[in-house]
């Protein structure tokens, strides 16, 4: 268990931010966090103060321009204290992502119909 948690915040310029935050009896000690893409440790992470908000650390990733390619590419982050996976994020490229993604977006549209109907003929047997 951590005592770390992480918001993800924005992607800008190809950096990916989040805040880091301490929620136990440590509070202010910098915590070690990590991030790697296929289990590679990241170089240029930082994590710097938060102003003016003790126990908080704003988290920046530079993504390299080498790693991006077509497919999914997940990137994790974990408190290397106890060894907890705090968060992750991804980026997805390329054409042939295209059908997949259309494909999957169709069954959660399928899906969410079903639920509804389910959900509006539960309110009127209960009404």
């Amino acid at each position: 268990m951590s005592d770390l948690s992480l918001t993800a915040t924005c992607a800008r310029n190809g950096i990916w931010q989040g805040i880091v935050t301490r929620n136990g009896p440590e509070g202010e000690t910098l915590p070690a966090v990590a991030v790697t893409h296929r289990e590679q440790p990241l170089d240029d992470v930082t994590l710097d103060p938060v102003e003016g908000q003790a126990g908080q650390w704003t988290l920046r990733v530079p993504i390299p321009a080498r790693l991006l390619s077509d497919g999914v590419q997940t990137f994790l982050i974990r408190d290397v204290a106890t060894d907890v996976q705090l968060g992750s994020f991804s980026i997805a490229m390329g054409d042939a992502l295209g059908p997949e993604i259309r494909a999957e977006v169709d069954l959660l549209r399928a899906e969410l119909d079903m639920l509804k109907r389910a959900f509006r003929r539960h309110c009127l047997e209960t009404a």
